[in-house]
This record gives structure tokens, sequence and C-alpha cells, in this order.
């Protein structure tokens, strides 16, 4: 499959100038959405990938190995320490290698603060951030021994900004940069980078589902709810999963690795720190 690859390139005249080729991903919360396009767009760049989700992550698979590249998937529970670790094992034994991780797991809730259970506060903070802290945790002794990594970490917009009736997905957003900038600082050393990427209002079943909720809210159609959003992002239009992907690949790559502890924004102009 790699000499396939490279004569390819080699006739297309486009040598991989990024590094990306046969390097090992893992991605969490692949079954769709940007997970799913950040998968299919490491695939396209010549990486083997491993789809994590909950859920049946197999359409995610299909399309990574429509591109030519290795891909399996496997359904776990983030939140599980014992799971998590399960599955760097399984990775390990199939590639011998991980090389770049990809935290994109996560969940959205707008429960107003009164009414906030602590269990809901749980649930939303066990996937949006510990999860990312005990994958890193699993993933970094290869990282390490390898003295080459890529971790990256989906937080959000609201990770910078509040948002009323949204204390436990704000905070848990948040916490994923202090993470994030935490992990930069110790592994750097180890040729390992760690970034966090803050997606605005990007066109995903998550995004429209929780538009849906909130247009009911306030009485107005989903239509009228999410023209409303677009009129207020610079760029005039929702994000799409490509979007976040293609910002994946270029952290991934050899050439960024330079970059380390930042929060980068893909929000249209919404945010400008």
């Amino acid at each position: 499959m790699w000499i396939k690859h490279e004569i390819k390139t080699w006739l297309e005249g486009k040598p991989d100038m990024k590094g990306l080729e046969g390097r090992v991903a893992c991605v969490t919360g692949a079954a769709q959405g940007i997970g799913r396009e950040i998968c299919t767009r490491l695939a396209e760049d010549g990486v083997n990938v491993a789809a994590f989700d909950i859920n049946d992550p197999s359409q995610t698979v299909k399309r990574c190995l429509q591109s030519g590249s290795d891909a399996i998937g496997l359904s776990f529970d983030v939140r599980n320490k014992h799971q998590v670790h399960q599955v760097v094992d399984k990775v390990k034994a199939k590639w011998g290698a991980i090389d770049i991780w990809v935290n994109n797991a996560g969940v959205f809730d707008n429960t107003p603060t009164l009414e906030l259970s602590e269990e809901k506060w749980d649930w939303v903070s066990n996937i949006n951030y510990k999860s990312m802290f005990l994958c890193a945790q699993a993933v970094m002794p290869l990282m390490q021994k390898n003295r080459w990594g890529r971790i990256i970490n989906l937080s959000s917009m609201a990770g910078k900004m509040a948002y009323s009736e949204e204390i436990a997905y704000c905070s848990s957003k948040a916490a994923v940069l202090g993470l994030t900038r935490a992990l930069a600082a110790e592994f750097g050393v180890y040729g390992i980078t760690v970034n966090a990427i803050c997606p605005g209002p990007i066109h995903t079943e998550m995004l429209i589902s929780a538009y849906q909720h909130l247009a009911d809210l306030n009485g107005v159609t989903l239509e009228e709810w999410t023209n409303g959003i677009v009129e207020t992002i610079p760029v005039a239009r929702l994000g799409n999963p490509q979007d976040v992907a293609a910002l994946v690949a270029f952290l991934a790559s050899d050439e960024a690795g330079f970059i380390t502890g930042q929060s980068i924004n893909v929000d249209g102009g919404l945010v400008f720190y």
C-alpha cells in the first residue's frame, strides 16, 4: 500500500511534504460529524486511522478505507480508563505505534445552573474533559518512546466565551484549554506537541439538534434561529466539518512541529483571541 501511494504521488508530482504518510492516528467521537471528517482527511493524507466511538464507527472506517489507507473501528467508552488502555493496546498491536491522538468526543448541554444536577455535571465533564486526560495519559508512553507525537484536543469557542445556561459545557471546554497547555509544557521535550482547536458553529447533527431546541424555546423556526446566528459571523456562514479537519491535518504534520500549547479558533471570526 505504501509503495502504491509513493508511485501515485511521484507521478502526480506531489511528494509527501507533511510527514503524515504511514503515521497512525486515533480519533475519538469518530462515528459522525467532525470526527468522521477528521478521520477521512487524515486517511486521505496517508495516515492509518483508528476510529473510536461509543456508537458504531463502521461507516467512518469504510470512508477511510476507500481513500487507500488502512483503518479500523473500535467502540468503547472514553470515560472508562480500563477501556481506554485496552484500545491503545489493540492499536499498538496492529500498527506498532500511535503517532497522533485526536480527542474529539464531546457532548453539549444547556441546562440552567439552578436545574443542573450533579449527575449531569459529571456526565458532561467526564466526556468533554476527563476523557482527554485519560486518553493522553494512556498514549503518552508510546509517544515518549518514539520521541514524536501529536495530541489535538477539541475544545470550543465556549471555552473562551461564556454563554447563559451552558455552565457545564463552557466549564468543561475551558478546562480543555488548561489541560492542553499543561500537557504541552510537560511533554514538549519529547517531541510531542499538544494543541487545542476551538470550533465555532459547525454544521453537524449535534449543532442542528441544539439549534432546534433553542429555536423551540424562543418560539422561532430552526431556519430563523440559524439565520440569526449566521448574521453574527463575520464570514457569513456556518462552518463545516472539513474546516476543522483541515486544521487537524496541519497540526498533525511535521510542518506544525514548532506549534504547541495553543488554542486555535475555527469560528469564522467570532472570537479574536
